[in-house]
């Protein structure tokens, strides 16, 4: 699949804000891991919505590459 000039645009915006949201919630698990406190079922679900997000900013990149075969 090409993507048009404005939806390479588009995505590449998406990844931005995919990646900041990543990059927070790494600083967020950080600090709650110190606290030996914290629940733990939360602190998982955090983890995993940090790697939904490293996926899927992984698929959209992906998008971006051309395609060798066109």
């Amino acid at each position: 699949m090409v993507l048009t000039e404005e939806e390479s645009r588009m995505v590449s915006a998406h990844i931005d804000a995919l990646k900041l949201e990543h990059h927070d919630l790494d600083d967020i698990i950080h600090r709650l891991s110190q606290d030996k406190s914290m629940d733990q079922l939360r602190l998982q679900r955090l983890k995993k919505r940090k790697l939904l997000l490293k996926d899927t900013i992984n698929r959209l990149n992906s998008q971006l590459i051309p395609d060798l075969n066109a």
